[in-house]
């Protein structure tokens, strides 16, 4: 029999594969199926910086944030009135009853501020570790590029001073340098990072001419993003690596752990074939470790990384002549 766990942030999974941070994990009886699935943790669905700061009943109005993204908080000042804060909390006690799976908790967030005083009451609620996705795209041509990564820096830093539990970062890969903020992020306390966030990405009606949100599901051809850079950084960084987006099959897990992530996160593949799915990923992941004569993960983590690949310049290639001399 082949074993199939893995360590991530210093939390023993049985499995590799997480349920990823969305509206399947925003309840108790999800995530105990989630668990008979196979699922190795779950991240709770995010609360968001400015759910917080508002339940909180902290000032916004006028703040930079609130300039920056006043949609948002127009969203929740006409949101529902329950407590948010005091609902999350008990999601994540009740959960930790349930299941015996890590409980990741995630915050979505742009800023630090007053809401990362809330960080402090999840890990008393019980959670195994936090998760911050942070992502502000930078589209202001007024602020430098360091701006936006000194943020990522500010809230690990804040959080970390408030917490024990493990802390990981959901980021984008809009950096100047994404392995130089990588590697310094993890230098600087991070205990994982997951790549990519994904975030809502617009499409325009061009009969109503209007615009509208693109499909929220990732499709399959969505992995090349988060396996190339796994597989670049997996030597780089002094942190553990998750990978998500594009999840959709045993074959991708297989791929992702080859190139040096410790896990996985998945959850278009659950929205769209069910909780079973879990199943079906890990039996294949199983069947190939079986044939390929690995009896765990260990043996072939990062097998195929860039610094250990035959080939590690095709990581970084973006073009090959031989390859798209048919096409161009």
């Amino acid at each position: 029999m082949v074993d199939i766990r893995t360590n991530y942030m210093g939390l023993s999974l049985k499995s590799p594969i997480i349920v990823g941070a969305s509206g399947l994990t925003f309840s108790v009886d999800n995530v105990v199926e989630f668990e008979k699935q196979g699922a190795g943790a779950v991240v709770l669905k995010s609360l968001f910086e400015e759910e917080i700061l508002h339940e909180i009943n902290q000032t916004v109005a006028g703040s930079e944030i609130e300039n920056q993204y006043p949609e948002a908080f127009d969203y929740i000042s006409n949101y529902s009135k329950t407590n948010q804060i005091d609902l999350y909390l008990k999601l994540i006690s009740d959960c930790k009853k349930s299941v015996s799976i890590p409980v990741i908790a995630s915050i979505c967030c742009v800023s630090t501020g007053e809401w990362i005083s809330f960080a402090e009451k999840i890990q008393h609620a019980g959670a195994d570790a936090l998760e911050l996705n942070i992502f502000s795209l930078p589209s202001d041509p007024t602020r430098t590029a360091s701006h936006y990564e000194q943020v990522c820096f500010d809230v690990l830093e804040k959080v970390k001073k408030v917490v024990r539990i493990p802390v990981a970062l959901k980021i984008g890969s809009y950096f100047s340098n994404l392995a130089a903020i990588a590697q310094k992020l993890s230098w600087s306390g991070a205990d994982a990072l997951v790549l990519f966030n994904r975030f809502y990405s617009p499409d325009l009606d061009i009969e109503e001419l209007k615009l509208v949100p693109a499909p929220i599901h990732s499709s399959p051809r969505d992995i090349a993003m988060p396996l190339r850079w796994t597989g670049i950084l997996s030597h780089v960084v002094q942190c553990d690596l998750a990978a998500t987006t594009g999840i959709h099959s045993g074959n991708d897990v297989i791929k992702l752990l080859l190139a040096g992530a410790k896990a996985v996160q998945v959850v278009s593949a659950v929205y769209q074939n069910g909780p079973s799915q879990l199943a079906v990923m890990l039996n294949d992941l199983k069947a190939w470790m079986e044939a390929h004569r690995y009896l765990k993960i260990s043996d072939f983590n990062g097998k195929l990384s860039q610094a250990e690949s035959q080939n590690p310049a095709a990581y970084e290639r973006v073009q090959f002549m031989k390859y798209f001399s048919g096409i161009e």
